[in-house]
């Protein structure tokens, strides 16, 4: 056989035993679909409180409520500004305690024995019941505040971490091991790198519920914020102002848990997983 007849066979054979494109990349769905269902649901309201079907001084209409943000002007900037602080500064510093407790606790029987319980005994606390006891230890300024959202993010970043970190292959441990790497380069070297997907789903869903808190954290004492929109909603009967908040909380949620998802597929892009096969 000569050489071209061999390259033509080589050829055909590495195309026959080359996957075919996934389906779920083919049919990947246009990123404008997720809005289908929050428009249609807003055009749905505006269309039942015109015709008079809701009360409108109960539930005003959408364009009532884009009307309001845009009366709030400048000063919905300050409001937004402040409360986006906040969450950043909570989740940060719970985040970080989180990862160096989840690490603590997850090499070391002797600190899960101590630690734990009192973990799982404090995530049973509803977050209002934090606000009278902060008050009295930390006054009335941002520092409440701050740690009232770092408690919210600590507690599923913890589980998270501490569960993946218990689930790493333990070939991978020992291989480590084997070639005598400290426990401090395991740790960085293959334990975080490999509970990376618990990690991140701990963040995403302790920024989420860094916001629920964010609210809780704004009663106490607050002059500005979107929990503060709430409250001076409700006092002056102003669902319009009330909605508006709601709205806010939603939409900054979801722009700030899109940007730890566009972090989590840059991170993990070397997983040979079901979410790499759908895109």
């Amino acid at each position: 056989m000569n050489t071209a007849a061999r390259t033509s066979s080589l050829q055909a054979t590495v195309s026959s035993a080359r996957p075919a494109v996934p389906a779920g990349r083919a049919g990947r769905p246009h990123p404008a679909l997720g809005w289908v269902l929050p428009v249609l649901t807003l055009l749905a309201f505006e269309a039942l409180v015109r015709s008079g079907l809701l009360a409108a001084h109960l539930f005003p209409a959408p364009s009532e409520i884009v009307r309001t943000l845009f009366d709030l002007g400048s000063g919905l900037a300050s409001h937004i500004g402040v409360s986006l602080a906040r969450v950043a500064g909570g989740f940060a510093i719970g985040a970080s305690l989180a990862v160096i407790a989840a690490v603590v606790v997850g090499l070391d029987r002797r600190a899960e024995a101590l630690l734990d319980p009192t973990f799982q005994a404090l995530r049973a606390v509803p977050s209002l019941a934090w606000v009278p006891l902060l008050l009295l230890w930390l006054g009335i300024d941002e520092t409440p505040k701050i740690t009232l959202i770092a408690i919210g993010a600590f507690f599923p970043v913890y589980l998270n971490l501490l569960s993946g970190l218990r689930n790493v292959d333990r070939k991978l441990v020992e291989l480590g091991e084997v070639y005598g790497l400290s426990r401090t380069a395991l740790v960085r070297r293959i334990l975080l790198p490999a509970s990376l997907p618990s990690l991140y789903t701990g963040l995403r869903v302790g920024l989420s519920l860094a916001w629920m808190f964010l609210v809780a954290a704004e009663l106490i004492a607050a002059t500005r914020g979107l929990g503060y929109l709430l409250t001076d909603g409700r006092e002056t009967s102003r669902p319009d102002i009330v909605l508006a908040a709601i709205l806010l909380l939603a939409v900054l949620g979801k722009l700030s848990d899109s940007v730890l998802k566009s972090l989590e597929k840059r991170a993990l892009v070397w997983r040979d997983a079901l979410e790499t096969r759908l895109g």
